[in-house]
C-alpha cells in the first residue's frame, strides 16, 4: 500500500524530511546529549505534514486489546494510572516491530525531541542511538561537551548517574542524560577494544546548533566541515563557500566524518550544489517496492574540484550526500567506511502531543545500492593514527605513583605520543612515568606534583585532540587527492 499522499508529495517538495538515526534523536543528542539523532544519524526522520491518529473503538481487532485493559483496570490489586497503561500498549506495539529506528514518544518526549531543531540546546552535545540493547554513540557535536570529554563514535553509554541503561529505550536515554547548563552528569562508558568501562563525568552546557565550520588550508585549497544538516545548513554552507572563494579557494574538501544526519531537504539541497541538474540524487523504495527518483536541481557546478571526507560515524543524511556525489559526479571518497543507515522515516502526531516515529521507505544510492548497515566504502580507506583511539580517561580519578591500571597504560600512551616519554607502556605508574608527568605539567603551566588528576588530565586529553587535529592522516590523504585533481 503506497504511502499517504501528503507524505509522498512533501518528500518529493524537499520539505521538512528528517533522514536520523532513531533512537538517537537530534537530540538526543543533545545529550543534547545533545544526543540531537539523528538524524541519526541518528535517526533519520522523514516528517510529513501533520497527523492526527485515531482509532476506533468497534474495530474487532481491537477487542483483545480492550478487554486487557479492562481486565488490569477492575482487578490489578493496585489503582492503576490508565495513561501509562495506554503509553506502553502504544509502545509495545511500536517495539514489537524491532526496529532501532521507530519510536513512540510522550508528550514530553516529542517535545524534547521538536526543541532540538532550535538555534540551541542545553545538554552535553552528542548523538546517540540504541543498538542490541544499549545505547551507543553515534558522534559528538564540534567543540561540545561530549567531544571534550573525549566521547567517540561507537562509545557505548552504560549508566547515566549510577542507572543503568540496558534496555533503555534512546528517547529515555536522552532525558536522563540531558540537563540544565552548568550541572553535572556522569556517564559509565565501554569502549570498543578497551577492557573495563570508565567513569566519564561532563558538565552540561549551551549547545548552539552551528553546522558549518570551514577554513583555508593553504592558498589554494579549504576545507569545509559539515556536523549535521539542520533547518540554516544549505544557507551556512552557501555563506561559507562565498567567503572562501574571496579568499582564493579553488578546490574543496567536503569533511561529513562524525556526521550523524538530518534533515532530508538539507542533504538534496546540498547533494545539488554539487551533482549535474537532471542527475540522480536519491531514490526511496516503499512497502511494494516502487521507486522513487529525485534528481539535482541544480542551475550550474561548481567551478572548483571536490573530495569528501567519510568515517564510521557519517550516517543517513551525510551517506545520501556522499553517495550521490560519488555515484553521480564522480567525486572520490575518502576515510573509513560509512556508518551504514539506509531507511527513512516520518512522525504521527496524536491529539495529546504525543507522537510515533516509524520506517516508511528505504532510500537507495543513485546506482540503486542499499547502504543499509552495510555503509558506503571510500574509494582511497586512511585510518587515523592509533592515539586517534585511546580510551577516555577519568579526570576525577587520581592516578599516581605505584598506581596500576588501564587507565594509566593509556596516559602513558597519550604522553608517549606528545613527545613525553614514560618509559613504559604496561599500565604501571613508576617514577619515570612520573617524571614524563611532570614534564607535561611544566609545558602546560600546571601544578608540577607528578600526579595525573582534573586539570592535568582533561589537558593532555586536549593536547592529544590538538595532535590529531594537527595530524589528520585522512584530511592530508583528502589533499593530496585534490591536488592531482587540479593538477
Amino acid at each position: 500500500m503506497e504511502r499517504e499522499k501528503q507524505e509522498q508529495e512533501q518528500t518529493a517538495e524537499n520539505k521538512s524530511g528528517y533522514i536520523r538515526l532513531k533512537k538517537f534523536h537530534f537530540i538526543m543528542l543533545l545529550f543534547f546529549i545533545v544526543f540531537i539523532s539523528a538524524g541519526i544519524t541518528t535517526v533519520a526522520l522523514s516528517f510529513g505534514e501533520e497527523k492526527v491518529v485515531t482509532v476506533s473503538n468497534d474495530r474487532e481487532e481491537f477487542t483483545k486489546l480492550y478487554k486487557a485493559f479492562d481486565t488490569l483496570k477492575n482487578g490489578y490489586y493496585k489503582k492503576i494510572n490508565e495513561q501509562e497503561l495506554i503509553n506502553g500498549a502504544i509502545n509495545g506495539m511500536v517495539e514489537s516491530l524491532d526496529d532501532p529506528y521507530s519510536d513512540y514518544m510522550t508528550k514530553d518526549e516529542a517535545e524534547s525531541f521538536h526543541s532540538t531543531i532550535s538555534s540551541s540546546f542545553e545538554g552535553i552535545g552528542a548523538e546517540i542511538q540504541e543498538k542490541d540493547g544499549h545505547i551507543m554513540i553515534v558522534s559528538p557535536i564540534k567543540n561540545s561537551p561530549a567531544e571534550k570529554a573525549g566521547l567517540k563514535p561507537n562509545d557505548i553509554i552504560l549508566s547515566v548517574d549510577g542507572k543503568s541503561l540496558q534496555g533503555v529505550t534512546s528517547t529515555k536515554a536522552v532525558t536522563m542524560i540531558r540537563g540544565k547548563k552548568g550541572t553535572k552528569v556522569e556517564l559509565s562508558i565501554q569502549r570498543p577494544g578497551s577492557d573495563a568501562p570508565i567513569t566519564v563525568p561532563i558538565i552540561r552546557d549551551e549547545i548552539p546548533i552551528e553546522t558549518v565550520y570551514g577554513e583555508m588550508v593553504d592558498d589554494r585549497i579549504a576545507k569545509v566541515q559539515i556536523t549535521s544538516f539542520s533547518t540554516n545548513t544549505t544557507k551556512e554552507l552557501t555563506d561559507k563557500l562565498n567567503e572562501l572563494k574571496s579568499k582564493g579557494m579553488q578546490g574543496l574538501v567536503l569533511d561529513l566524518r562524525q556526521n550523524p544526519g538530518g534533515l532530508l531537504d538539507q542533504a538534496i539541497n546540498i547533494s545539488s550544489m554539487f551533482v549535474p541538474k537532471g542527475k540522480i540524487i536519491v531514490k526511496e523504495q516503499d512497502r511494494n517496492g516502487k521507486v522513487k527518483e529525485i534528481a539535482s536541481q541544480n542551475d550550474g557546478n561548481p567551478g572548483f574540484p571536490l573530495v569528501v571526507l567519510i568515517d564510521k560515524g557519517s550516517a543517513s543524511a551525510s551517506e545520501i550526500l556522499a553517495a550521490a556525489v560519488k555515484e553521480s559526479a564522480g567525486v572520490p571518497l575518502v576515510g573509513e567506511k560509512s556508518f551504514g543507515k539506509g531507511t527513512v522515516q516520518t512522525a504521527a502526531d496524536f491529539s495529546d502531543g504525543s507522537n510515533i516515529k516509524y520506517t516508511i521507505a528505504k532510500w537507495l544510492t543513485p546506482n540503486g545500492n542499499w547502504i543499509h548497515k552495510k555503509g558506503i566504502k571510500p574509494d582511497m580507506e586512511v585510518a587515523l593514527p592509533e592515539y586517534a583511539n585511546l580510551p577516555i580517561i577519568n579526570p576525577e580519578k587520581e592516578l599516581t605513583l605505584s598506581t596500576s591500571s588501564t587507565e594509566v597504560q593509556t596516559a602513558q600512551k597519550m604522553l608517549k605520543a606528545l613527545g613525553y616519554d614514560p618509559g613504559r607502556e604496561d599500565g604501571f605508574f613508576d617514577e619515570k612515568t612520573k617524571k614524563a608527568v611532570m614534564s607535561f605539567q611544566t609545558a602546560n603551566q600546571l601544578t608540577a606534583d607528578g600526579i595525573l588528576k582534573g586539570e592535568t588530565t582533561l589537558k593532555l586529553m586536549e593536547k592529544i585532540r590538538e595532535l590529531i587535529n594537527n595530524n589528520d592522516t585522512q584530511l592530508n590523504k583528502a589533499i593530496e587527492v585534490l591536488k592531482e585533481k587540479m593538477k
